[in-house]
């Protein structure tokens, strides 16, 4: 895992990225605008998705400790632009209130609780900052003014990404392989597929040459892990269907 952001600095960067999301929202030609990011959604699919993610994980960090999530509500958010922002507002309000209240070490339902990410309030606020920070790259696509991003949350976010979404216990069905991951900002990331499942590290000078390896800004690397970009996109060498079958890996725990 990387270096341990502080909650507080977790809450305040969901609080200043849902404002950027918000202000991106905004500045588009319209909520019927496409999400080129998100094939089949429009502006308006966005920001009910984002708002009734950060409701449905008030919800799970409001109730502790639990073998399964609370049922998700149905979601009724309004159509009109002033309300719809007001809405998601509210929404990312009702998860930073249940947060503060949680404390960062309440235990929680997670679907990530197998692997390296801790299963509690502070693992779900690293969650969200980034789950915010990528939608709010969709939005901006949308609107047609892709913003840069903070370098070091784009750092955090390959790392959170790693060890939330490719950390698990559940045995890699391919021969072993490694993976290199290098920012352009000097972290690079090391993960291990084999036997015992998918585990991430830091890179050390000593570490062995990877099966394959990804290279690029920090905010590149993270719109692949995510999705947003493609390995045309990066500085690709080695093997590269060990990134084919790890994107297209889904594994039972």
């Amino acid at each position: 895992m990387t270096n341990r952001l502080e909650y507080s600095d977790l809450l305040r960067l969901i609080d200043e990225r849902s404002a950027a999301f918000r202000n991106a929202v905004a500045g588009a030609p319209g909520l019927d605008a496409p999400v080129p990011s998100c094939p089949g959604w429009t502006l308006f699919d966005l920001v009910q998705h984002l708002g009734a993610g950060q409701r449905w994980w008030a919800a799970i960090v409001a109730a502790g400790r639990a073998e399964a999530p609370p049922a998700k509500d149905p979601v009724h958010a309004p159509g009109e632009l002033d309300a719809l922002l007001a809405w998601y507002a509210e929404s990312n309000e009702l998860l930073l209130s249940a947060l503060r209240e949680a404390g960062p070490e309440r235990a929680c339902w997670t679907w990530w609780k197998a692997g390296v990410s801790p299963a509690n309030a502070w693992g779900v606020a690293r969650r969200r900052v980034h789950e915010v920070l990528v939608h709010t790259y969709d939005a901006q696509l949308a609107a047609g003014a892709v913003q840069p991003m903070p370098a070091d949350l784009a750092v955090d976010g390959v790392a959170e990404f790693l060890d939330t979404c490719n950390s698990t216990p559940a045995p890699w069905p391919h021969e072993p392989a490694t993976i290199h991951y290098h920012a352009a900002e000097g972290r690079s990331w090391l993960l291990t597929l084999d036997g015992t499942g998918a585990w991430p590290a830091p890179r050390t000078e000593d570490t062995a040459p990877a099966s394959a390896s990804a290279t690029g800004t920090a905010e590149q690397l993270l719109l692949f892990v995510w999705g947003r970009l493609t390995l045309n996109d990066l500085k690709a060498e080695g093997d590269l269907r060990v990134f084919e079958d790890l994107i297209a890996w889904e594994p039972e725990e």
